[in-house]
């Protein structure tokens, strides 16, 4: 079985999440000591962390995408969603020029973005590409 994930990506949103909660987290705490007027309470510094701590998740989604593939089929994990294809439902695995992205073709000219393998991976996108290859050319003649 292979599986790949994004690099780089993953470690920007990591770093990113670990930003929002730090900033989120300082501003509650210095929330308090405000010379406008208004009067923050604890409760008030829980939310302001809560909000941090959500849009940290919502960073980390970044990181989320996988692609695993099997001579069975492919299953692709995007940020939302999960779901598997199998080989002789899929007519190609491309990347198109100046694509973010891989993508699997499917019949009637709809295509499923693979956002595990990125374009900013470089080469490990490349070995990703060749594998997801490899692959489907391995099943090919076991569907047909």
């Amino acid at each position: 079985m292979f599986t790949a994930r994004p690099r780089k990506i993953r470690v920007l949103s990591i770093i990113g999440a670990v930003v929002f909660v730090a900033v989120f987290t300082v501003v509650a705490i210095l929330l308090r000591n405000t010379p406008t007027g208004v009067y923050f309470y604890l409760s008030d510094q829980i939310a302001m962390i809560g909000i941090g701590v959500l849009i940290a998740c919502g960073a980390l989604m970044f990181g989320r995408p996988r692609v695993r593939a099997d001579l069975d089929g492919v299953e692709v994990r995007n940020m939302l969603g999960s779901r598997r294809y199998a080989w002789p439902d899929i007519e190609s695995v491309s990347f198109p020029d100046g694509s973010a992205w891989a993508r699997l073709e499917l019949p009637d000219d709809e295509y499923v973005p693979i956002m595990a393998v990125q374009a900013i991976d470089g080469e490990h996108a490349v070995a990703a590409m060749r594998e997801l290859r490899r692959l489907r050319r391995e099943a090919e003649p076991v569907t047909r």
